[in-house]
C-alpha cells in the first residue's frame, strides 16, 4: 500500500478515515485500521475491503487465466484506442491528474491511464486486482484496491477523472452504481463510462437466450466450451466469402467473439457468456443519469453509450435513485 495515498481512503462501514496499523508486517502486507476499529487487510500491497467477490467470480476467473491477453504491446495498441474512443480523454487531460478506474479487472485501462502520466487508483470487486497487481503494482503511480463499487472506501471529491469502461452493466443496477461516483469528483473534474447499448438486442437474442443457462454453468466448465466453439470465427470466415448470408445466419445460431486475436475470441466469448447481470441501456438513458447528478458538459461520444461530464465547479445536490423515488411519492 503506498503510504501517499492512504488520506484517501476512509472506512466502508463508517466513514472514518483509515490508517495503518502498524502490525511491523512488511511494506505490502499488514492491515488498515478506522478509529471505530473496523480492520481491513493488506495483502499482496492490495487492501481488502471485502471478503467475498459474490455475483462476479467469473471476472476473478477469466483475468486469472487471461491476465495480460488485453494489456498493450509493442504490437498491438488496442486498449489505448479503445480508451480514447470510450471516454475521450487525452494524455494532456490526465497527465498529473489523479484518476478512478472503477472495475479495473485485470488494469487493462489502469495501464494505460498511468502510462499517460497520471497516479490510477484501480478498483474492483474480485481477485482480479491480483492480476492487477502484478502487471502494474510495481508503478509508482498506481495503486490497486479490492473493494465494492457499490461502498467504494474512499473521500469525496477526491479525484480530477472517474471512469469505468463495461464494468456497471454487470453490477445488480448499472444506475445505482453510477450514482456512486460523480461524489467522487473534485470540482471541475470529469466522469465517463461505456456501457452495453440497447442496440445488442437486434442480434443478442439468441446469445441471451443462451445466457439463461451458461450464467449458470461453472466457470471452469464454461470456459471449455468457449475454446471449443472458438473456430466458429475461421468458418463464419471461410462461409462469409462465399454467402454473407450463410455466414450471419451461422453467427445468428451460435453468437461468439469476431476478434482477430484468438486468444481474445476466448476472452470476449466468455465475457459475454458467463455473467449473472448484463444489462442494456441507450444513449438516452445514460445521459439522463448524468443530468440527474447535476453534472455539466455533458457529451455523448461517437462510442454508442460512452458518455463524458463534468461536475460543476459548484457543488450541486444529486438525484439518486432512491431519492427520486421518493420525490415520486
Amino acid at each position: 500500500m503506498k503510504p501517499e495515498l492512504i488520506p484517501l481512503l476512509i472506512c466502508p462501514s463508517c466513514g472514518h478515515g483509515l490508517s495503518a496499523a502498524g502490525t511491523g508486517a512488511p511494506p505490502d502486507e499488514g492491515a488498515l485500521r478506522c478509529e471505530a476499529g473496523h480492520v481491513f487487510p493488506v495483502r499482496n500491497g492490495v487492501p481488502r475491503f471485502v471478503d467475498s467477490d459474490r455475483y462476479a467470480s467469473n471476472f476473478a476467473f477469466e483475468w486469472t487465466v487471461h491476465d495480460t491477453t488485453q494489456l498493450d504491446n509493442d504490437e498491438r495498441q488496442e486498449s489505448e484506442a479503445a480508451f480514447r474512443e470510450k471516454t475521450g480523454f487525452s494524455p494532456d487531460d490526465l497527465r498529473g491528474s489523479l484518476v478512478l478506474d472503477v472495475g479495473c479487472g485485470m488494469g487493462r485501462f489502469t495501464d494505460v491511464a498511468s502510462r499517460w502520466g497520471a497516479t490510477v487508483v484501480g478498483v474492483d470487486l474480485t481477485a482480479a486486482v491480483d492480476s492487477a497487481a502484478a502487471n502494474l503494482g510495481a508503478r509508482p503511480n498506481v495503486q490497486l484496491m479490492q473493494a465494492d463499487a457499490f461502498s467504494l472506501p474512499l473521500r469525496e471529491r477526491s479525484f480530477d477523472f472517474v471512469f469505468s469502461i463495461g464494468v456497471l452493466h454487470h453490477t445488480p443496477s448499472t444506475r445505482a452504481a453510477f450514482e456512486r461516483l460523480p461524489r467522487l469528483l473534485k470540482p471541475g473534474g470529469r466522469i465517463a463510462i461505456w456501457v452495453y447499448s440497447t442496440r445488442l438486442r437486434r442480434w443478442s437474442w439468441t446469445s441471451d437466450a443462451y445466457r439463461v443457462i451458461t450464467s449458470r454453468v461453472p466457470k471452469e466448465q464454461l470456459y471449455r466450451a468457449c475454446r471449443i466453439v472458438n473456430p466458429m470465427y475461421e468458418l463464419r470466415t471461410r462461409l462469409g466469402r462465399r454467402s454473407p448470408l450463410l455466414a450471419r445466419l451461422a453467427g445468428g445460431v451460435l453468437p461468439t467473439s469476431t476478434h482477430s486475436h484468438p486468444e481474445w475470441r476466448v476472452l470476449d466469448t466468455f465475457d459475454w457468456y458467463s455473467p449473472r447481470y448484463q444489462h442494456k441501456h441507450s444513449p438516452a438513458e445514460v445521459r439522463g443519469w448524468f443530468e440527474a447528478q447535476g453534472l455539466q458538459e455533458i457529451r455523448l461520444l461517437d462510442c454508442e453509450t460512452a458518455v463524458v461530464g463534468r461536475r460543476d465547479r459548484i457543488s450541486v445536490a444529486p438525484q439518486t435513485t432512491a431519492n427520486a423515488n421518493r420525490t415520486a411519492h
